[in-house]
C-alpha cells in the first residue's frame, strides 16, 4: 500500500508593488538621514564637548566646582527632586481617573492635561507672576504673613511642576485604557481593596511606562529654561538652576565655564536616552 505524502510550500511573500524602490533609493533616504543627524545633533554635541574641554581638563573640572555652579546644580537637582515625584503622583492618579472611572468632566480633565504642551513655558512663567507676585492676586496677602514665591525656590518649583505634569500621565493613560478593567475587576470580586488591587494587579502591569515617563519628565525638570527663567530672578547661588547659570556665562563670554556646565545637561540627555532605550527594550523582551 503506497503512502502519498503531500508537501505543501509557502508561496513566496510579494511586497506590494507601492512599497518597492530601487537601492539607490534606499540608499540615499538613508544617507540624507544621517547627514541630517550628523549636522543638527552629533555635530553640535560635539562641539559642546570640544568647547568644554578646549583650555584643559584642570578648568574644566574648576568651573564646575565653582561656587555659583555647585550652587545651580544643587537647585537643579533639588528642583527635579520635588517636582518629579509630585508629578508622579498626579499622573498616576489622573491615568487611574481617566481609564478606570466614568465621570463627569473627564473630556476637561484630559484637555488641561496636555495644556501645558500648548502654552509656552514663558507664559507659564508670566501667569505664575501674576498670581504670586508681589502686584500678583495673592501678593499682599504674602508679603503680609512674609511668604516668598516669586524670586525663591517655591516658585521655580512650581513652574517645574506645570511644565513637566503631562509626562506621567501621558505615557499611561494610553497603557492603561488598552489594558481595560478586566483584571481589576476580577480583583474585586475575588475580596481585593483597592490599594491591593492597585500593588498588586494595577502596578506591574504598567510598571515599565511608568518609569518611562519618570525618566522624560526628570529630564525635562532638569533641562527647564523658560518657565524658571521667569520666576527666578536670576539671583547667583540662590535661584540659577543649571541652564539659568550657562545663560548668565555664556552672557558674560566665560564660554569654557558656559560649556563646561552646558557639558552635564548634555550628559544628563545622553543618560536618559540610555535608560529610556534599556526601558524600553525590557518592555520589548518581556513582551516577547
Amino acid at each position: 500500500m503506497a503512502v502519498t505524502t503531500r508537501v505543501q510550500t509557502a508561496a513566496p511573500r510579494v511586497r506590494p508593488r507601492h512599497l518597492t524602490e530601487s537601492g539607490w533609493v534606499r540608499a540615499g533616504l538613508i544617507a540624507v538621514a544621517l547627514l541630517f543627524l550628523a549636522l543638527v545633533l552629533i555635530l553640535p554635541l560635539i562641539t559642546v564637548f570640544a568647547e568644554a574641554f578646549k583650555k584643559g581638563a584642570d578648568l574644566y573640572f574648576a568651573s564646575l566646582r565653582e561656587k555659583n555652579a555647585l550652587s545651580a546644580i544643587r537647585l537643579t537637582l533639588l528642583v527635579a527632586g520635588l517636582a518629579v515625584p509630585l508629578n508622579l503622583v498626579f499622573g498616576v492618579a489622573a491615568a487611574w481617573a481617566v481609564t478606570k472611572f466614568k465621570f463627569r468632566g473627564k473630556n476637561l480633565l484630559i484637555t488641561l492635561i496636555d495644556l501645558p504642551f500648548s502654552v509656552s513655558p514663558v507664559i507659564a512663567g508670566l501667569v505664575f507672576v501674576l498670581i504670586f507676585g508681589s502686584k500678583g492676586w495673592l501678593g499682599s496677602f504674602l508679603s503680609e504673613h512674609d511668604i516668598k514665591i516669586i524670586f525663591a525656590v517655591p516658585g521655580i518649583v512650581l513652574t517645574t511642576v506645570f511644565v513637566t505634569f503631562p509626562f506621567v500621565a501621558r505615557e499611561l493613560i494610553p497603557l492603561m485604557q488598552a489594558q481595560g478593567t478586566a483584571e481589576e475587576e476580577a480583583a474585586a470580586s475575588l475580596g481585593a481593596g483597592g490599594w491591593r488591587i492597585f500593588w498588586k494587579v494595577t502596578l506591574p502591569n504598567i510598571k515599565w511606562a511608568l518609569l518611562y515617563g519618570v525618566i522624560l519628565c526628570n529630564a525635562r525638570a532638569m533641562g527647564e529654561f523658560g518657565a524658571v527663567s521667569v520666576v527666578s530672578g536670576h539671583i547667583r547661588g540662590k535661584t540659577n538652576t543649571l541652564p539659568l547659570h550657562v545663560e548668565i556665562l555664556y552672557n558674560e563670554y566665560n564660554f569654557s565655564a558656559a560649556f563646561a556646565c552646558a557639558s552635564l545637561l548634555v550628559l544628563l540627555a545622553l543618560v536618559t536616552l540610555g535608560v529610556k532605550s534599556l526601558v524600553e527594550w525590557k518592555q520589548h523582551r518581556k513582551g516577547d
